[in-house]
């Protein structure tokens, strides 16, 4: 099976619109958050950057008379539950292994609390590494989803992430 890089993932109509839609330099920044965490925390890194890039995948934009709603996307907003479908539908597509495609949904649809029921639950360690480097990532009044940076910098960055997970599947055989 040919391991689906994460440019594959990048460079995929879907993700252009959709990722695009909620913050590229968000993801991508998120993934190399992810990355880090996950190293840190003997977690499977190509899982938590996959899912670190593609967490906001289901995002919707809510706007009322040309202005973001932000108390309507708070009561309304289930990006984790659509996230998770897309993503994995996704992924399935470009052959992600279908069990990994599902771990990384599961780690979508977990990355925030909108979608968590309420009481107590317990994260895996994967989703806990995606929630992480997302609240790391965040800036007050959500700024971070309007950070921008170039084409040719956003596909030197997945091109840097892919080259690190290279590197980290020779070093564990996997």
């Amino acid at each position: 099976m040919k391991r689906v890089t994460l440019e594959d993932i990048y460079v995929h109509p879907i993700v252009q619109k959709y990722v695009r839609r909620s913050g590229m330099a968000h993801a991508i920044s998120v993934a190399h958050k992810a990355y880090e965490l996950a190293t840190k925390y003997n977690v499977n890194p190509e899982l938590a950057v996959k899912a670190g890039f593609l967490h906001d995948i289901g995002h919707y934009t809510w706007y009322n008379k040309g202005e973001w709603d932000y108390e309507q996307y708070k009561a309304c907003d289930i990006h984790p539950i659509k996230g998770a479908e897309r993503a994995h539908k996704l992924l399935v597509r470009l052959g992600e292994d279908k069990q990994a495609a599902k771990e990384i949904a599961h780690a979508i649809l977990f990355h925030t609390e909108s979608a968590l029921p309420s009481g107590d639950f317990n994260r895996s360690p994967l989703q806990e590494v995606v929630h992480l480097a997302d609240e790391l990532d965040k800036q007050p009044n959500d700024a971070h989803h309007y950070e921008q940076i170039n084409h040719q910098e956003e596909l030197k960055q997945i091109r840097q992430l892919d080259d690190q997970l290279s590197h980290t599947n020779v070093l564990t055989g996997s």
